[in-house]
């Protein structure tokens, strides 16, 4: 508030004022107090007023002050210069106001103009599907199979199951994915989310991890049935695309009777190839038979040869090509090499072209009763037929139930040789990778050991179809199950073997069909495997076969002598016995952790047999120990001792205790695993006893001399020269067929 007017003594502040500025003042201030102004905004008037009228430096007329100038002069004196400015529009509190304003107005447009995007609520869409209520119904087992000899007009064989007996599928392979994207609407309360599920396309060939495996115990009693069957693949084939087949032929001398029957079938698949487009055109399907089905001819020895100069659907072209298969006179059959060149050939055909799918499929069917003499190559040959799609079938042999070579009926097809039935050995097992069960007796003739089928092929061919989705044909014309084949009963150019079984009770004994490496990494860790195969892994181990029996007590001396000298062949088998023994119970410990059907059958068959002839041989040689001690005839006239193989064994309780656990494991192979090998061999092993015992009796040192009377016919003549059978022809040098 301003106490002091400066027009009341303007002489004070060295101002001068002229009488027109002091009378025009003071009108301003009296139209200013008519007006009624605030006391506040009056004293700011006359400051104003004065400030404009008083020039600067002039001097005030002392007569010009108020009222109350001594008050006012008084105020002066006491308030600092400061106070003058705290009634102006800009003091403290305004400019307080207007900085607070500012600010305020500052921050409100600072704020608006920032965006703030709430976020959305984040739903959650979960997709489930209830179980389905549905029974699935159990899968058939067939239990039989059987292939008619005799040509039908219909597909397939006279099998009881007829085409779904053994059937296989093609290996699944992606050559093109065309798949359509699904788009999958869902619905939010807030909005609608449009969620697209894109497939890329996979160009070129792609091979399937879902691979449908092949079959590899398809047992047939000839050729008819097995080309029956592949007919049928191959029309199944054909419904997908266009085929192309290769028949490869092992140009061994023993496949010539094969050869021919299968050269005659040729005419049976286009005849059905045929039939399958008329039944087609009937049903109103679209028909394409220009070239659906090539065929190539390939024969194979130790070299391969390609008899078609290109895929041809000429039939006299096809025949032809078999006829000129020449024998290959080496032995030797390359199989892994034949079907791996025959794949790198014919691969291009199974290599998509852009978006199209394959120009064929390509099917291997190869013609041979070896196991081939390169199985080491079979992994680059399922390598190559797996990368491509290429499915690999089989007319085979069955293998000899765990032995690499058997014997075939040979008959020479050559009229200039002799034509007389000779066995030659042949290669034609073993059906698993490595041995797998242990070899005992007939050490020293082969040749004489009882033959049975395994229910498999060769191994590496075996595992060819298996991985590939095709299918290994048995062919053994005297195939019979449930009786015994004898030798005089097998037919020419087929193996000598004298048991079958049936293909379902086989199924579930199916070999390892792996690699080496996992096969090799399967058996380290199970100490039971890794003891049964060092077990078999040993040289053939002999037996106590036909020991001597009858010992004629002329004197004490001599009777021992003989004694000792029959007791040398048991003391040479017992170390290898022991030994074999030794390994195998490691093995017993860890038998309960087995799961594998085959594994446990061929184990306790093994051990079952091995302590079997253990204990035959060391109680043979304990019962001789004992008569060389000194044994008394009941009766006096008796001179002479026979041991006999009896079930009793009373010389070592040891070698009792042996006894009754080898026939615990091999009737626990009979009563587990009926109607297969292994039950087989357990039975003829629990029919001969185990022990012996020792009887006595009475033999005449001195016979009488047997007279012998002159023949009641006489010999007949010789024949004159003119009737003199001609030589015998001659024999082929062939050892190895």
């Amino acid at each position: 508030m301003l106490k002091r007017n400066p027009l009341e003594n303007p002489a004070e502040d060295g101002l001068s004022i002229d009488d027109d500025m002091v009378c025009e003042a003071n009108e301003q201030v009296t139209l200013l107090g008519q007006q009624k102004m605030p006391e506040e905004l009056l004293e700011v008037a006359d400051v104003s007023v004065y400030a404009e009228s008083v020039a600067p430096g002039a001097e005030a007329d002392s007569s010009i002050a108020g009222t109350d100038g001594s008050e006012s002069s008084e105020n002066v004196d006491e308030d600092s210069p400061d106070e003058v400015d705290e009634g102006s529009w800009f003091d403290a509190d305004t400019k307080s106001f207007l900085i607070s304003m500012f600010v305020h107005v500052a921050v409100v447009v600072a704020l608006a103009s920032f965006t703030v995007a709430n976020n959305p609520e984040v739903y959650r869409v979960f997709l489930s599907a209830a179980p389905m209520d549905e029974q699935i119904d159990p899968l058939d087992v067939l239990s039989e199979i059987a292939y008619s000899e005799t040509p039908n007009s219909e597909i397939g064989s006279n099998s009881i199951g007829e085409t779904d007996m053994a059937l296989a599928e093609a290996i699944n392979v992606s050559d093109m994915s065309e798949l359509t994207a699904p788009v999958i609407d869902v619905t939010i309360p807030n909005g609608e989310i449009s969620v697209a599920l894109d497939i890329k396309q996979a160009i070129g060939i792609t091979e399937s991890k879902n691979v449908v495996k092949g079959l590899t115990g398809v047992g047939v009693n000839g050729t008819e049935g097995a080309v029956d069957r592949i007919t049928y693949e191959l029309l199944r084939s054909i419904e997908e695309r266009p085929t192309l087949v290769v028949w490869l032929f092992d140009s061994s001398i023993s496949m010539d009777k094969q050869r021919k029957e299968i050269r005659e079938r040729f005419e049976k698949i286009y005849e059905e190839l045929g039939i399958v487009a008329d039944d087609q055109k009937r049903r109103g399907k679209p028909v394409n038979l220009d070239a659906s089905l090539l065929t190539s001819i390939v024969s194979y020895g130790m070299d391969v040869k390609f008899l078609t100069e290109r895929p041809t659907d000429d039939l006299e072209d096809i025949r032809s090509a078999v006829d000129s298969i020449a024998v290959d006179e080496s032995g030797t059959e390359y199989s892994f090499k034949a079907i791996k060149e025959v794949a790198e050939k014919f691969k291009s055909y199974r290599v998509s072209r852009g978006s199209h799918d394959p120009q064929r499929n390509v099917v291997l069917i190869t013609v041979t009763d070896e196991r081939g003499d390169d199985a080491n190559a079979c992994e680059e040959a399922i390598s190559i037929c797996k990368k491509f799609g290429i499915q690999s079938h089989v007319l085979g042999v069955p293998a000899p139930f765990g032995r690499e070579f058997t014997y075939i009926k040979f008959i020479d097809p050559d009229p200039k040789f002799d034509q007389t039935p000779d066995w030659r050995q042949v290669d034609q097992g073993p059906e698993t990778l490595f041995p797998e069960r242990v070899m005992l007796g007939y050490k020293e003739n082969y040749f004489e050991e009882p033959v049975i089928d395994s229910g498999f092929g060769p191994y590496a061919l075996s595992r060819l179809c298996y991985e590939t989705g095709g299918i290994y044909f048995s062919i053994h014309p005297n195939r019979r199950v449930g009786s015994q084949v004898g030798a005089g009963e097998i037919e020419a150019f087929a193996s000598r073997m004298s048991y079958f079984f049936a293909p379902d009770v086989m199924e579930k004994y199916r070999p390892d069909y792996v690699p080496a490496e996992e096969y090799k990494k399967l058996v380290q860790q199970s100490p039971m495997r890794l003891a049964l195969i060092q077990a078999s892994a040993r040289s053939r181990v002999g037996t106590l076969d036909r020991p001597r029996q009858v010992f004629v007590k002329v004197d004490e001396a001599r009777l021992v002598s003989e004694l000792s000298t029959a007791q040398q062949a048991a003391a040479r088998l017992s170390p290898e016995l022991n030994a074999l023994c030794l390994v195998l119970a490691e093995g017993e410990k860890h038998k309960a952790k087995e799961t594998s059907p085959r594994w446990l059958a061929s184990f306790d068959l093994s051990y079952g047999t091995a302590l079997a002839a253990k204990v035959r041989n060391d109680s043979y040689n304990a019962m001789l120990a004992l008569a060389k001690r000194g044994m008394t005839f009941e009766k006096e006239k008796n001179n002479t001792w026979t041991i006999s193989p009896s079930e009793k064994i009373a010389v070592d309780s040891r070698l009792e205790k042996e006894a009754n656990q080898a026939r615990e494991l091999l009737k626990n192979v009979v009563e587990n695993h009926p109607g297969t090998p292994w039950a087989l061999l357990a039975a003829r092993e629990l029919s001969n006893p185990i022990g012996w015992e020792w009887n006595e009796s009475f033999t005449d040192l001195n016979p009488p001399p047997r007279n012998n009377p002159p023949p009641s016919n006489p010999p007949p003549p010789p024949a004159p020269d003119n009737r003199m059978l001609p030589p015998p022809l001659p024999k082929r040098p062939v050892s190895k067929i």
